[in-house]
């Protein structure tokens, strides 16, 4: 298929540089209203209970949720002033009736806590109207304008005012690591390549790459319900893996290159033949690892998750697809002028290979000498390195999970501004939960209600609404409503059962106790979808079942130690000084999940590289000694500049104000940089000098249907019949695999 496919290319490059120009341009017009079509919700398990008292709330009642509390201010006046309340009021009878349900004021109820401490503040507690997040939200966004009052400060907190600045935010970073990583990238392509025209060559599929992966979201966007974030994830993801794709096919190429003579017009083509067969088949597999790792979000029933699938399977499929066809069309019609523009003292020309000095040699340089190290103490490498990621992924052990709140704005947004007032002005920190009864007497209310004001922590339980049917109670406690002594609190809650009728119990905490469960129940669904593509995708691809499970395990070490800095820095507070962030003591259920998706994809991308080369010695040589050592070689350079070029666009996430950026980004930095030198460069070699011929063993049956079917290069016959190590080293490389 692939060797069909380069043929087509190396026949038709105009026609398919003139389709991907043309198609980039219809891309980048029809995306570019994409954020209109985007939801900005999208966080909630639709069955879990909170969602059902919510719903049960608005059906009974309208929505009661405290979803946004405005704090109005005077330093002269006291808000207990009849001039005040005038002021007060006024700015509440200009609301737009159509965004709010209520309005709850001191001067309605006689709340003292609704009064401030020096009492020259009031809140408000406004619940908005809509039927689920993105409503809530537009709800939000028609009201917002409308809250400030004459004559006062107006400050702003509540969850969904901490939600439109986190989307404010987000979208401001994101726009800000383009602008910074585009220009690094490519001047790290210059270091890399040596020559202008190679160099642009990565930054050209990046832009290929985002643009078309937008205009993909916005398609989507148009039958299901896709986030904003689901851009972050794109560019993210999609600048990483144009990047890295680029590099291979464009590396080989000029490998391929070099050693033909220059006479030759059928040098360019052979090239593109075999860079397509080599690095065009390696970036096929690692697109299919990668999306299918990021596929299996889709099993969480949260629309945030399906939203970051599609946006990164997006990215997945149009990088690939611009690194199989516009790039190696482009690099047709360029041929050896991919070596124009070269910097002094960076471009280093390619001798061929019959010319080829010793210190050339394949099982000589660097990083195969590196490898040669490795094999000779394979045991204390691998047991070394283990325990010193197992160490580092220690603090991840003892993590406590939550969701978003206002710490995780920078310190200048406007409703971490108003939370922080709220606390200072207002007395301590305070969450909620919304308590809904239904079928139940005034005598089982009663009794229910004195049984929550007997827990410990619970400070009130007051009436919100009431009709025949149902009441609604609002239970208050003194602290932040993500902390895990909250959440606790909400299961105790939970597990009080009225004398007659039933209970629902919904809230912000009550939300966050049912996302951590909600991800603890589907995880190992996605585990076990992960464990069974890969295993199945890297079977097809060199014919092992052992490659596929020891690359797993290895996966799971390297992502493991990357989970524990992120929890030793952003859960145990460590670096805030430095980092610029206030630790919540917890992680947020989501992110984690998230990193796992993209980072063990990410993690096979390279492992894809590096024993696609590995398995081309093995073939050539069946020597696994020399086969791992050249491989690595082969690859060492290509690997750690592709890691270093994907760094540039996650570190550039990592400067963002949001404090769930700087994880993601931190922690995929980490979860890089350890796979593409700790891992590839010593667990790897340690391993398969460990595990020896048996590295290439499958069972008869699947190795004889691999043989037949298995996606092989065209004409390559393994040189060891796979019939176990004693066969493995009596036999001789077949000649036309050579």
């Amino acid at each position: 298929m692939i060797e069909r496919w380069a043929r087509v290319l190396v026949r038709r490059s105009r026609l398919v540089v003139v389709v991907g120009l043309v198609a980039l341009v219809a891309a980048g017009v029809f995306g570019a209203g994409v954020f209109d079509s985007l939801s900005q919700g999208g966080f909630e398990d639709p069955g879990s209970e909170s969602k059902r008292e919510l719903a049960a709330e608005r059906k009974q009642f309208g929505n009661r949720n405290v979803d946004i509390v405005a704090v109005y201010s005077d330093e002269d006046r006291l808000a207990t002033e009849p001039s005040f309340r005038a002021d007060v009021e006024k700015t509440l009878e200009g609301l737009p009736k159509a965004a709010y349900s209520s309005a709850v004021t001191y001067y309605d109820t006689d709340q003292p806590s609704l009064l401030s401490r020096d009492e020259h503040a009031t809140q408000v507690l406004i619940s908005l109207k809509g039927k689920n997040q993105d409503q809530l939200l537009d709800s939000w966004e028609e009201l917002q304008p409308a809250l400030e009052a004459d004559g006062l400060r107006t400050d702003v907190a509540g969850t969904f005012a901490v939600y439109a600045d986190v989307n404010e935010i987000s979208e401001s970073d994101l726009q800000q690591a383009e602008l910074v990583s585009l220009p690094v990238l490519l001047l790290l392509s210059l270091l890399i390549f040596g020559s202008v025209v190679a160099a642009g060559m990565p930054v050209l599929v990046g832009v290929f790459t985002v643009v078309g992966a937008i205009a993909v979201v916005r398609v989507l966007s148009q039958f299901t319900e896709v986030s904003v974030f689901s851009v972050n994830v794109i560019t993210l993801i999609g600048l990483g893996l144009a990047v890295d794709y680029a590099l291979f096919i464009i590396s080989r190429f000029r490998e391929e290159l070099a050693p033909l003579p220059a006479a030759d017009p059928d040098a360019v083509p052979a090239a593109i033949r075999a860079t397509m067969a080599t690095a065009g088949r390696t970036v096929l597999f690692s697109g299919l690892t990668v999306a299918a790792s990021l596929a299996s979000l889709l099993v969480f029933p949260q629309p945030f998750f399906k939203s970051m699938a599609y946006g990164g399977m997006a990215a997945v499929v149009v990088a690939m697809t611009c690194a199989l066809t516009v790039l190696p069309a482009s690099l047709r019609l360029i041929g050896r002028r991919i070596d124009s523009g070269r910097i002094p003292l960076l471009h280093r020309r390619r001798q061929p290979a019959h010319k080829a000095g010793p210190d050339q040699d394949p099982e000589k340089g660097g990083w195969a000498r590196l490898a040669h190290w490795v094999m000779r103490r394979p045991v204390a490498v691998a047991v070394v390195v283990t325990a010193v990621l197992l160490l580092v992924a220690s603090p991840f052990l003892g993590t406590k999970w939550g969701s978003v709140d206002h710490r995780v704005l920078p310190e200048d947004a406007p409703s971490r501004i108003a939370a922080e007032k709220l606390a200072s002005d207002f007395g301590s920190e305070q969450a909620t939960a919304q308590v809904l009864l239904r079928g139940a007497g005034p005598d089982v209310v009663r009794e229910f209600t004195e049984k929550l004001e007997g827990l410990r922590r619970i400070e009130s339980v007051a009436p919100v609404a009431q009709n025949e049917k149902a009441t609604l109670l609002r239970a208050t406690w003194e602290g932040a409503s993500q902390s895990p002594a909250s959440q606790e609190l909400v299961e105790r809650i939970r597990s009080i059962e009225p004398a007659e009728g039933t209970v629902l119990v919904g809230g912000l905490t009550a939300e966050t106790v049912d996302l951590v469960d909600s991800l603890a129940a589907h995880l190992p669904w996605m585990g076990l979808i992960v464990l069974v593509v890969m295993l199945v995708l890297l079977f097809i691809a060199f014919g092992s079942l052992v490659l596929p499970i020891k690359a797993v395990l290895m996966n799971v070490v390297s992502l493991t130690a990357s989970f524990g800095v992120v929890s030793w820095i952003f859960a145990d507070g460590h670096l805030e000084g430095l980092l610029g962030f206030e630790s919540q003591g917890f992680l947020d259920g989501t992110q984690p999940i998230l990193m796992l998706a993209i980072l063990f994809g990410l993690s096979m991308d390279y492992e894809v590289f590096l024993l696609s080369r590995v398995r081309e010695e093995w073939d050539a040589s069946g020597d696994n000694t020399k086969a791992v050592a050249v491989g690595l070689q082969r690859t060492g350079r290509i690997i750690t500049s592709a890691a270093l070029l994907l760094a540039v666009v996650i570190g550039a996430f990592s400067t963002s104000g949001i404090v769930l950026m700087k994880i993601l980004g931190i922690g995929m930095l980490v979860a890089l940089l350890v796979d593409a030198t700790v891992v590839r460069a010593l667990l790897v070699p340690a391993t398969m000098k460990l595990l020896g011929n048996a590295n290439w063993w499958a069972p008869g049956p699947l190795r004889r249907w691999w043989e037949r079917y298995g996606f092989q290069e065209s004409g390559r016959v393994p040189a060891v019949p796979n019939r176990g190590p004693a066969a493995a080293t009596a036999s001789a490389p077949a000649p036309d695999a050579v």
